[in-house]
């Protein structure tokens, strides 16, 4: 059986193809990359495939039994035919089963919502598709905030619009577990599944990190508009936007939502003082 893993070389991607390859071997996994040499680490086949590019994905899925569909990181109105790209290269190449990664969140009301949408669609093109399918929702990965600890000492505080919502964080690590067993797993067929961990609010992710890092952070909450333009003025527009608009879901309690992790992967979702010790714990190495 030949699995193959889009935007491979992505952070995401990576954890999948390390979880498959210790569950059927690097000759079964195929890694699928716009720049292959940015995958060739992985120690696996990497072919050669860009979103907007069907014809690519016409070469590269070429003996694939199954294929996990990341979704892109492009505007949201680019991403539903980039989507749609793989999808008809998968039935074309006789591909029987498709894994999806989707995203919780609003579909209305917050600057986030438009990447929601596009990705609620993808998800109605997958079950469409004819194909055998697994949709998985991501909650926001804890990560980026555990990257961003530097800065948050220098302004000793977690500053963002969140207010006292709660979020349901969950890794990259454990979403690469859980996609693996959806890859591999028939029972899972059909299913659409929110793999999140426990939901917390910011001030937990606070007293969290200040637990494991010996920090002393604080949470601060500020109005929506005031952090809508602080992220715009550092990241530009697209993307402060974006970020602006995941915090403004936290707020209003988009992302504390059930978790299917356990159902997904088979084993319960690491608490959010696991995750933090497991990214404390890879930095050593």
């Amino acid at each position: 059986m030949k699995i193959a893993v889009t935007s491979a070389s992505g952070q995401l991607g990576s954890a999948i193809v390390r979880q498959l390859v210790k569950e059927i071997g690097s000759e079964n996994v195929i890694g699928i990359a716009r720049t292959p040499a940015k995958a060739t680490h992985l120690g696996i086949e990497v072919r050669k495939g860009d979103y907007n590019d069907r014809s690519e994905f016409d070469q590269a899925l070429q003996g694939v039994d199954r294929v996990m569909l990341l979704s892109g990181m492009d505007a949201p109105d680019q991403r539903i035919q980039q989507h749609r790209n793989v999808i008809e290269a998968a039935k074309l190449n006789g591909v029987q089963k498709i894994v999806y990664t989707s995203i919780v969140g609003a579909e209305e009301n917050t600057a986030f919502s438009p990447v929601v949408q596009s990705n609620r669609q993808t998800e109605q093109d997958v079950r469409e598709s004819g194909l055998q399918w697994v949709i998985g929702r991501n909650g926001i990965y804890i990560e980026p905030d555990l990257e961003y600890l530097d800065n948050y000492i220098k302004e000793g505080e977690i500053r963002n619009c969140a207010g006292e919502g709660k979020c349901a964080y969950t890794s990259r690590g454990e979403l690469g577990y859980a996609y693996a067993q959806m890859l591999l797993n028939h029972e899972h067929n059909g299913q659409t599944y929110n793999l999140v961990g426990e939901p917390i609010t910011q001030a937990q992710l606070a007293d969290l990190m200040n637990q494991v890092f010996g920090t002393k952070l604080k949470f601060h909450s500020i109005p929506i508009e005031d952090y809508l333009e602080e992220r715009k003025a550092e990241l530009g527009d697209f993307i402060g936007t974006v970020i602006a608009g995941i915090y403004e879901g936290i707020r209003n309690g988009v992302n504390d939502v059930p978790s299917d992790f356990e159902r997904a992967a088979g084993r319960s979702h690491k608490s959010a003082l696991e995750m933090i010790k497991a990214f404390q714990n890879s930095l050593k190495h």
